[in-house]
């Protein structure tokens, strides 16, 4: 069974990764890929980070399918019908409600608002439930976009390490 959620937005559909989804990546059967998502995959989509975490990811599954949600999810381009990016969470919420995320945007696709667009409505989304309270994000000290858009979200940065920069993002801190 393929169970998943989604998210819309005006230009994005967001879909938690299904553990057959997850398997078809880890196997690199790109055709697979594409028929269970009903979109085009384009290949440099498979040169992401994200692709190392998905054995992992899959194992968690397995584990727990509680997981969905807390995990990988992709971005859809509605109108190009094509996967564009990832963004997701590494682990359900931990004892003190906090959780890390992060995201990825085809380069073809970046800077036209698509990371704020879809980190908004899956921020909106993981805070609609009750178990989360924080979420923790990293970037680059030296990537103004990623900067921007963490700033844009509400976060705030919260330390460093090295040469990255780290951020967080308090349900009651928000704003609506």
């Amino acid at each position: 069974m393929n169970h998943r959620l989604h998210v819309r937005t005006q230009r994005l559909e967001l879909l938690s990764c299904s553990l057959e989804v997850a398997q078809a990546v880890i196997t690199r059967n790109k055709s697979q890929v594409e028929r269970l998502l009903g979109v085009r995959v384009p290949d440099d989509w498979y040169a992401s980070e994200v692709l190392d975490i998905f054995p992992m990811y899959a194992q968690m599954l397995i584990d727990d399918p509680s997981q969905l949600g807390w995990g990988v999810w992709l971005m859809i381009h509605i109108a190009d019908s094509i996967l564009i990016g990832d963004l997701g969470f590494i682990d359900k919420p931990d004892q003190t409600g906090t959780v890390k995320m992060g995201y990825e945007v085809l380069s073809a696709y970046r800077q036209q608002g698509f990371a704020f667009e879809a980190l908004k409505a899956l921020v909106d989304f993981a805070f609609s439930g009750r178990e989360l309270k924080r979420i923790i994000a990293h970037s680059p000290d030296d990537h103004v976009a990623s900067i921007r858009i963490l700033e844009k979200l509400g976060m705030q940065e919260i330390g460093r390490d090295e040469n990255l920069l780290k951020w967080e993002l308090k349900l009651e801190s928000r704003q609506l």
